[in-house]
């Protein structure tokens, strides 16, 4: 997860694609991974780029281990 940072209580990573096509078809791969995971991510999409920033609400907006696994499963996406 070395792509990831954790700022503001939360860990934040903004992915680059070719196209916007490509960057909604990551968003919509991803939204399958949150779905099943019952923990759903903010994010920003402008063209090519989605920025993405994971927080647990139910813990007060703080960093914990379904942020990880979730962004674990988001790199898997990406195949980062």
């Amino acid at each position: 997860m070395s792509s990831w940072k954790e700022t503001d209580k939360a860990l934040e990573r903004t992915f680059t694609f070719a196209d916007f096509k490509e960057a909604f078809a990551f968003m919509a791969r991803v939204a399958f991974e949150a779905e099943a995971m019952g923990h759903h991510p903010e994010w920003t999409n402008v063209y090519n780029k989605v920025t993405v920033r994971l927080s647990t609400h139910d813990a007060g907006g703080k960093v914990t281990d379904k942020d990880r696994e979730l962004a674990a499963a988001i790199d898997r996406v990406a195949g980062a």
